[in-house]
């Protein structure tokens, strides 16, 4: 569904009937929040959200040879994967920038499924689909962009095991990383065991005729355990302080892995993959500047994007940028992620962030940035 040149979800009139406030995102019109970003972020991590997702796409890949040609355009290993089990991985250029961050599961022995971001599913599938034709051999294998007939669902937060159980009773069996092939009103539905806020949840993807009854049954049997719908607002607060990155903020064409602090998804030890030339020198080399996650020391108005980020050894050089901040509803004070010179993105490092055109200290911090007590 679209209008006035924005994508609507099929849940869309369920998000005006909630007065949700609706905006512009990646070419579609979404939820910015419900109730209030606060208090939705607080529910997610007292109990549980329900977001839509269904902006984003999904790319089914089957037959003998998708193990192969997946493993030479992604950066982790997919050849680790047992059945029905996921991972986090990278779409990189031959120089090693991202062209997209992404999650793949593995479905069966030789069907794979990727969830991509909105923002880069058309150049994405453009750029696959081109990796697929310039392959000399002719490969065995299907690719089939289903973005446009499933939809979405997240449900994330401690109590989401427990509403679940509701509606999938297996999916509670589910371990992290996991995913099932389950059954909602005869329609198969993917449920998976991940999430982008830091807490406990489910992805759920659902052919989009049904994504409209999934919601209203959550949203039937969530509310006495706590669950309130959640807009992008809060999904955005909620993956920062778990210190998740963001494509077209912390990466981006001009951005690799090793850069980014995400050398844990790059599987040097796997046969050749687009990009890995540069990657692997980075690894042995070392970089000249790292991704961090920071925390404000002295008060101050939140940090920003673009804001730049100084040194706070004396010397006041200009030394970063700041490409994800804002007021943590957790702990209350600024936080942030950006890039900094190597020498000043060890944990426990001061920095100093420009706001306002005053300086204010910071601290770098371990990702994530908001833990909770055990």
């Amino acid at each position: 569904m679209e209008k006035n040149g924005l994508k609507r979800t099929a849940l869309f009139e369920t998000h005006t009937a909630l007065d949700a406030r609706m905006v512009q995102f990646s070419g579609w019109e979404m939820p910015l929040l419900y109730s209030g970003i606060a208090q939705e972020h607080r529910s997610v991590r007292e109990a549980a959200g329900l977001f839509d997702i269904s902006h984003m796409g999904e790319f089914q890949f089957d037959g003998p040879d998708a193990l192969e040609f997946l493993n030479h355009i992604l950066s982790n290993d997919l050849a680790k994967l047992e059945p029905d089990s996921g991972q986090y991985s990278l779409l990189c250029q031959d120089n090693g920038g991202v062209i997209d961050d992404l999650y793949a599961y593995r479905l069966g022995q030789d069907r794979y499924l990727l969830i991509v971001n909105a923002s880069r599913l058309e150049v994405d599938w453009m750029w696959i689909k081109a990796q697929c034709n310039s392959n000399s051999k002719s490969l065995q294998l299907e690719m089939t962009n289903r973005s446009g007939e499933l939809s979405a669902l997240a449900l994330q937060g401690p109590k989401a095991a427990e509403i679940i159980a509701g509606v999938f009773p297996a999916a509670v069996e589910l371990q992290k990383n996991q995913i099932a092939e389950l059954d909602f009103s005869g329609a198969t539905t993917w449920v998976s065991r991940t999430g982008y806020t830091g807490e406990d949840g489910f992805e759920l993807v659902v052919p989009n005729e049904r994504v409209v009854s999934l919601w209203k049954q959550f949203m039937s049997l969530g509310p006495a355990l706590g669950l309130m719908p959640a807009g992008l607002g809060a999904r955005d607060t909620l993956r920062t302080e778990a210190g998740y990155s963001l494509y077209g903020h912390e990466l981006t064409a001009e951005t690799t892995p090793i850069e980014a602090s995400l050398g844990w998804a790059v599987a040097l030890d796997k046969p050749d993959f687009i990009g890995r030339e540069t990657l692997a020198a980075q690894k042995q080399n070392g970089v000249s500047r790292r991704c961090i996650g920071f925390k404000m020391t002295s008060k101050s108005a939140p940090p920003r994007e673009h804001y730049k980020i100084f040194a706070a050894d004396g010397t006041g050089r200009e030394i970063g940028e700041v490409t994800s901040g804002m007021q943590s509803p957790s702990l209350g004070c600024g936080i942030g992620l950006g890039y900094v010179e190597s020498a000043h993105a060890k944990s426990g490092t001061d920095i100093e962030i420009e706001i306002r055109n005053r300086r204010f200290l910071a601290q770098v911090v371990k990702r994530p940035i908001f833990r909770k007590l055990d």
